[in-house]
C-alpha cells in the first residue's frame, strides 16, 4: 500500500467518529471480498503483478490452469510460479503483449493470454499516470486448438492421398511397361541355346522380382494411406498382439531387444478389423525397436476397465522431446535418419476408425510409453468426467 494512500486514509479517519471506524473497516473488507468473489467467478484466469513481476493477486481460475494455490503464489515472482514463462519478454513497459503458450501441468492445455500494463494516478503529480504493474488475462483455447489441428491433419492427409495416388499412377505405368517388355525378352531368351539362357535368364529373373517387389511396395503404401472400410469381426486382442510381436520377433532379436508380453486374462473380445489393427501394432513395435539402437526392453501388456480395452507398449529407448511429441502424428515427420514418418499417422487413423485413441507419454532419455485405447462397446457419444472448471474459448 502506497504512502500517499495511507496518508489520505489516516486523514479521512480523523474526520470519522470513533464509533464509525469499525463500520468503515467492515465495509472496506466487504468490498474486498465482493471484488474477489467476482474475479473468482469469472472463467478467465487473472493474475496481477507489480512492476517487477511479483504476484500480488491470482484468481481461482488461474490457479486451476497452472496447478497453483493462489494464496501460496502471492509474494513470489511470476516466473517462479510458472516454470518456463519468460517474463522479461512479456513485461514490455506500457505495451500490451499477447501470446499463446502450451501448459503441460496439471493438464495439457493451450492458452492464449495477454499482458496489460496497469497505470495509476500519481498522487505527487496530478494528471500524470505512472506504471503500477501488470495484469495477465488467460483463456483456455485447448478445444479450439485441437479442432484446428484436426482440420489441418485432415487437409494434410487429403493432400497426402492425392500425392500418393499421383505417384502410384506415375510409377505404375512404367512398371507395367517394364513387365511387358521383360516378358517379351524372356520368350526370346527361351529360344536361345541352353548355355546362353543360363547366363541371361538369372539377371532377367532378378529384374522381374525387383519389379514385383516395387509394385508390392506401392500397393501397400496406397492401402496404408487410403482409409479402407473396416472389416469388423470378433477377435481376441491378446492373439493379435501376440501375432504382431511374433512376426517382428526375428528383427527384435537381431537388435538385441528383449520382448516381454503380459496379456491380461479374460480380455473382452472386440469387433475389430484384424488386418488394420495388426498394421497399427507392427508400426508401434517397429518404431520402438528402432528407438533402442543399443538394445533394450520392449514391454507389451494388455488390460481393460469398464470403458476401454488398453494395449500398452513401453520401450527403453531415448524417448522424445516435447517439441517432437507435438508433431509426432504429422505426416513425414520423423526423428530417425531413415524413415517415412507415416507409421504413427497411419496408426492413429486406424485406431480412430475403431473409435479409440492413442495416448503417448515420454521421458526423454528413459523411454516412451504408447497406449492404444479401444472402446469396449460402440457408442455415439462419450461422457467425460466432470472437471472442476472448464475455461471455454471466447465466442
Amino acid at each position: 500500500m502506497k504512502r500517499a494512500f495511507l496518508d489520505k486514509l489516516l486523514a479521512r479517519l480523523r474526520r470519522i467518529q470513533p464509533e464509525d471506524v469499525e463500520a468503515f473497516f467492515v465495509e472496506l473488507a466487504r468490498d474486498k471480498r465482493f471484488l474477489e468473489t467476482i474475479f473468482n467467478a469469472i472463467r478467465e484466469g487473472v493474475i496481477v503483478t507489480d512492476t517487477g513481476g511479483t504476484v500480488i493477486y491470482m484468481n481461482d481460475a488461474a490457479g486451476l490452469l497452472f496447478g497453483l494455490d493462489p494464496a501460496a503464489a502471492l509474494g513470489r515472482p511470476l516466473a517462479e510460479n510458472i516454470s518456463g514463462l519468460r517474463w522479461k519478454e512479456l513485461a514490455q513497459g506500457r505495451e500490451v503483449v499477447t501470446r499463446d503458450i502450451e501448459v503441460f501441468h496439471p493438464a495439457r492445455r493451450v492458452l492464449n493470454f495477454y499482458v496489460v500494463p496497469l497505470l495509476a494516478e500519481d498522487d505527487d503529480k496530478p494528471g500524470h499516470r505512472q506504471h503500477a504493474g501488470y495484469a495477465l488475462i488467460m483463456r483456455d483455447f485447448t478445444e479450439r486448438h485441437r479442432a484446428a489441428q484436426e482440420t489441418l491433419e485432415s487437409e494434410r492427409i487429403a493432400a497426402l492421398q492425392l500425392l500418393a495416388a499421383g505417384v502410384a499412377h506415375e510409377i505404375g505405368n512404367p512398371l507395367n511397361s517394364l513387365t511387358i517388355h521383360l516378358q517379351l525378352l524372356e520368350r526370346r531368351l527361351r529360344k536361345l541355346p541352353d548355355h546362353q539362357q543360363d547366363t541371361l535368364l538369372h539377371p532377367l529373373e532378378v529384374a522381374q522380382e525387383e519389379i514385383k517387389r516395387l509394385d508390392t511396395i506401392v500397393t501397400q503404401f496406397l492401402r496404408a494411406i487410403r482409409p479402407a472400410p473396416l472389416q469388423r469381426a470378433p477377435h481376441d486382442l491378446n492373439s493379435l498382439v501376440r501375432d504382431a510381436a511374433e512376426f517382428l520377433g526375428p528383427e527384435l532379436k537381431s537388435r538385441n531387444i528383449l520382448l516381454e508380453l503380459e496379456p491380461a486374462p479374460g480380455l473382452p473380445v472386440l469387433e475389430v478389423d484384424q488386418d488394420q489393427l495388426k498394421q497399427a501394432f507392427y508400426n508401434i513395435v517397429k518404431n520402438a525397436s528402432e528407438a533402442m539402437k543399443q538394445g533394450g526392453l520392449l514391454k507389451i501388456r494388455t488390460g481393460s476397465d469398464n470403458e476401454w480395452v488398453n494395449i500398452h507398449f513401453a520401450d527403453t529407448g531415448g524417448g522424445m522431446t516435447q517439441e517432437a511429441m507435438a508433431r509426432i502424428f504429422e505426416p513425414y515427420f520423423t526423428t530417425k535418419q531413415s524413415g517415412s514418418g507415416l507409421g504413427l499417422m497411419i496408426t492413429q487413423r486406424i485406431v480412430r476408425a475403431h473409435g479409440g485413441e492413442v495416448v503417448i507419454e515420454s521421458d526423454p532419455g528413459n523411454g516412451l510409453k504408447l497406449t492404444i485405447r479401444l472402446p469396449r462397446h460402440d457408442r455415439q457419444v462419450q461422457m467425460l468426467p466432470p472437471a472442476p472448471l472448464r475455461l471455454p474459448a471466447p465466442e
